[in-house]
């Protein structure tokens, strides 16, 4: 089984994961911030992943501590998942409509990591949560499962349908790429190595 249990404790947070790549779609997300709780939920679900994630952080100052270190553990918790990538399909690319947005992400399980991110979110906040934080949330998890991570924002004119389409083109490409291809020998790389 592919999955991994990690936890993270520091002054700031308090995050812990429990998380496989082939899963049916359950979750169970508590984080004390409301907007990553949905992201998160729907990442989980719409990348047939299975996973747990609770975070206690210091949301009385704002949310960026407990997103960052939220990115950085469940980074972590898909490298570990994966193994020595023998099989899968490295590469992953997801379009997703969201309303009047599309987003399209794709991932390169590389071992080098990298975020580009291309494209606009119109509005500083929803609701409380920072959209800032979505970027930052992107590049942990980018620099900690050691992936090349690319969101572009086609186009689109509410946040909410923006980042809610990158969260689901995120866990489509990702699961997309994670998949086992029964034609691949080995890893799918001339190096040898995903590692």
């Amino acid at each position: 089984m592919r999955k991994a249990q990690l936890e993270r404790n520091t002054n700031e947070t308090k995050v812990a994961v429990e998380f496989s790549l082939d899963g049916e779609g359950n979750s169970s997300i508590t984080t004390g911030v409301p907007f990553m709780d949905h992201m998160l939920d729907l990442f989980i679900k719409h990348g047939l992943f299975d996973g747990k994630i609770t975070a206690d952080g210091d949301t009385h100052i704002d949310d960026h501590h407990t997103t960052e270190d939220i990115g950085i553990v469940l980074g972590q918790a898909v490298k570990e998942a994966l193994g020595d990538k023998k099989g899968i399909r490295r590469y992953g690319n997801a379009f997703v409509p969201m309303d009047d947005a599309l987003a399209q992400v794709v991932i390169d399980c590389s071992n080098r990591p990298h975020l580009e991110f291309r494209g606009d979110i119109p509005n500083a906040k929803v609701g409380t949560f920072d959209t800032e934080l979505v970027t930052e949330f992107l590049w942990k998890f980018a620099l900690e499962s050691r992936m090349n991570v690319h969101v572009i924002i086609h186009y689109g004119h509410n946040t909410h349908h923006i980042i809610e389409a990158v969260f689901k083109a995120l866990a489509r490409s990702l699961d997309e790429a994670t998949g086992i291809d029964p034609r691949v020998k080995g890893v799918p790389s001339t190096k040898g190595l995903l590692t």
